[in-house]
């Protein structure tokens, strides 16, 4: 095999041939709409990786457009031939990443990151254990009167503000591994608990695995289970990814499990395409099908049991923001609106455009913060439209993004930001008397 033919095989150049350049995917597409150029529109990534693969351009020549790109996957949801939009750009990615010459430092922070922080459940609670301490002790109200925020690197001193109130040791040392179904019990689940999830939001975790169980269903948190990868395979660490997903899938079969639930919209789209990880590969490959099978976004499966009755009145208007993986990989939109629309007192107002990415995909905020703002002011003006007192979301990225841009405008006085999940949890819901389906 050829070197060019590898490069072929790793970028999925056969698939950048459905693309007809039509251009459906451009008014669908945030970068494009912010940048206005082609080679920042999905035909023109597809195009660039095209020529990648024919050797008429080198690597570096698609590095900036293909890192540029959110990953949001709209252009999938436009595209009347059903590019496989997602997979073209996870190639690209893992080229781009083994070519790409890095600094001594930067490589032993991301070997730290991503080999070591993100897949231990050890690390991940010390950090949720350190964020606790640095606001429970005054030194985020120290450090914030005192400017040192603005010291942080890659803009983190901004986000630092937006971070939720993190649970405590002792929080955390009292999740369960197992809760028994209230109610009638409907199904029994396994609960992805993730890695950024359960270190900053693991009061909505544990909110999570009890209105699971409100819901009718048994829930498991399987112990040996580890973070989804999904920050790895959108890094171009292909290998790394698989080697998670394996764990995952290993650890959530011996949990015996109907479905496994996740209350994030990033890392359902990734246990969502776990068999795209191991084409080629039988034994993996027919697990991994299985998994994929069995996973679910907490609001479809919420929706689909149909067991909960909400018992406390809000009175708030509210919008949606959805998670765009969530839309357009799992393709779930309409399961949490109609879970909003079951609480009483509560006014939902759709936002224009609610499919438009927000600019946190992932770590996209923090490493292109700038081009990022720019995808946020535009959403931002959307949600103005709307008049809401709150924006729902379905993940920790999308909320802390809309959170920033609460703040950025000045109402975060007015306006608050909550995970779907809180939401539910605040309007008191009881086991139905029932089940409808």
């Amino acid at each position: 095999m050829t070197d060019l033919n590898e490069l072929q095989e790793k970028i999925n150049y056969p698939k950048t041939f459905d693309c007809v350049q039509c251009g459906y995917c451009l008014p669908a597409c945030p970068t494009y709409e912010t940048m206005q150029t082609e080679t920042h529109s999905p035909r023109g990534r597809i195009n660039l990786v095209k020529m990648l693969g024919e050797g008429k351009i080198g690597v570096e020549d698609i590095q900036e457009p293909i890192e540029k790109c959110l990953g949001c996957r709209a252009c999938e949801t436009a595209c009347p031939s059903n590019v496989e939009y997602g997979q073209i750009l996870e190639g690209a990615k893992q080229v781009i990443e083994e070519q790409k010459k890095q600094g001594k430092v930067k490589q032993q922070v991301e070997k730290a990151l991503f080999n070591h922080m993100f897949p231990s459940r050890k690390w991940m609670d010390a950090a949720g254990h350190l964020t606790w301490l640095y606001q429970k002790s005054g030194l985020q109200t120290l450090a914030q009167l005192t400017d040192l925020t603005k010291i942080a690197p890659l803009q983190l001193g901004t986000f630092e503000k937006v971070l939720p109130k993190a649970a405590s040791p002792t929080e955390r040392k009292a999740t369960p591994s197992f809760l028994p179904a209230k109610g009638k019990r409907l199904a029994r689940v396994g609960f992805m608990s993730g890695c950024i999830m359960d270190s900053l939001f693991h009061s909505t975790n544990q909110r999570t695995i009890e209105l699971l169980s409100i819901a009718g269903a048994e829930v498991v948190l399987p112990k040996n289970q580890t973070c989804c990868g999904a920050l790895h395979a959108h890094s171009g660490k292909r290998e790394a990814a698989r080697q998670l997903a394996q764990r995952n899938i290993q650890a959530f079969e011996e949990a015996e499990v109907d479905y496994v639930v996740n209350n994030a919209g990033g890392c359902g789209a990734m246990l969502a395409e776990y068999d795209h990880l191991f084409e080629g590969e039988p034994s993996w490959d027919a697990r991994a099908k299985v998994f994929v099978e069995k996973s679910i976004d907490v609001s479809a499966l919420l929706h689909q049991l149909n067991y909960l009755e909400f018992t406390r009145e809000i009175d708030e208007v509210v919008t949606y923001q959805p998670s765009c993986h969530m839309l357009h990989v799992q393709k779930v939109l309409q399961e949490p609106v109609e879970l909003l629309s079951k609480i009483p007192g509560l006014e939902y107002r759709e936002m224009n455009k609610k499919d438009r990415c927000c600019g946190s995909a992932g770590i996209y905020n923090v490493v292109h913060y700038e081009d990022s703002m720019s995808i946020l002011n535009n959403k931002m003006a959307n949600m103005k439209q709307t008049q809401a007192a709150a924006v729902i979301t379905t993940n920790p990225g999308c909320l802390l993004q809309m959170k920033l841009g609460i703040q950025r405008a000045g109402l975060q006085d007015k306006v608050r930001v909550v995970h779907l999940v809180d939401l539910l949890m605040e309007a008191a819901p009881q086991p139905g008397k029932t089940p409808l389906n």
